[in-house]
């Protein structure tokens, strides 16, 4: 009983901590812009997340609670999981460091399960690294596409942020937050499937609260940093990359499978500059968030694999 309840409190923080690090991602253009304030925009992206917790996140909790580790996994190395999952998670927020909260979980299970002697799906493995190297470079593409198509739509030319693209702008932003919720919910609580603690619809539902929380409470600090610090882009650029970024997590989201939001949106960012002939992301900052992405999984797999060990010698004396 005790496990479960540090699990549950675990799987609720971390949660909690995403809710707040994604707030950027989904919704710091439509802010920047003016098309949204900031309260509604919180308001507005919690109910979405929420949702996308609740009702779209079951295949790919299935896929991500029984598809990676071979094997029982423990209550006690779901704690591992979580523990150095949210810690570090936690840190980069508090940093104001956009990272992938995904790489970060995958890695620390893979971390936990090897010194437990539990097996690995190698190949679901190398599945989801392919994904994550295409998922940037084919929004990347997208963004380019559509940064052109929306510079010949008239209407999008007219009204600034109070017009049609800014309402628009607001509307792409609430799909990412759904996408967000579905997408990146497993990362707290595809653990309980693991151990068999409940099914998808009730793991949806607790991380979907966690989410949601951490948007409304700790959710502005990176929403300002992506909105003033990292982008540099205009109503009908900005509206195409956060498209761009819902569009490849959904459809990633479909077939089972997750991917990262931030480098999804760093890379529609980066095709629509493409496509104007600018520079849309500050590159100082840029390098600060990429080297968040490299250092994040390898300390995620570094630290679950040094608890996991050293639970093993605490049991075993």
């Amino acid at each position: 009983m005790l496990a479960t309840l540090v699990l549950v409190a675990l799987a609720l923080g971390f949660a909690w901590s995403m809710g707040a690090h994604y707030t950027g991602a989904c919704m710091g253009m439509p802010y920047a812009s003016g098309s949204i304030a900031l309260r509604p925009a919180l308001g507005l992206m919690a109910g979405m997340t929420l949702v996308g917790a609740v009702m779209l996140s079951h295949q790919v909790l299935d896929h991500v609670g029984h598809g990676i580790v071979k094997g029982p996994l423990s209550a006690a190395g779901a704690i591992i999981v979580l523990g150095v999952a949210f810690g570090l998670t936690t840190l980069f927020t508090r940093a104001r460091i956009p990272t992938s909260t995904i790489q970060i979980m995958v890695f620390a299970l893979i971390g936990t399960a090897l010194p437990l002697g539990l097996g690995i799906d190698w190949r679901a493995i190398e599945h989801l690294a392919a994904l994550w190297v295409l998922a940037p470079v084919v929004a990347c593409g997208l963004g380019f596409m559509f940064t052109r198509l929306f510079d010949r739509v008239p209407a999008f030319n007219r009204g600034g942020a109070t017009g049609l693209i800014g309402t628009a702008l607001v509307s792409v932003g609430a799909v990412a937050s759904l996408t967000m919720g579905a997408n990146d919910v497993s990362n707290a609580t595809a653990v309980f499937l693991t151990v068999h603690l409940s099914g998808p619809l009730v793991a949806g539902a607790i991380g979907g609260v966690g989410l949601a929380a951490g948007v409304l409470t700790w959710g502005r600090p990176l929403l300002e940093r992506v909105a003033f610090d990292v982008v540099r882009m205009d109503l009908k650029m900005a509206t195409a990359a956060q498209m761009v970024q819902a569009l490849v997590v959904l459809g990633a989201v479909g077939l089972g499978d997750f991917t990262s939001m931030n480098q999804s949106l760093i890379g529609a960012m980066a095709g629509a500059g493409l496509a104007r002939g600018r520079q849309t992301i500050d590159t100082g900052v840029m390098t600060g968030i990429m080297r968040g992405w490299i250092i994040g999984p390898g300390a995620g797999f570094g630290l679950a694999y040094s608890a996991a060990s050293l639970y093993l010698i605490i049991a075993r004396s």
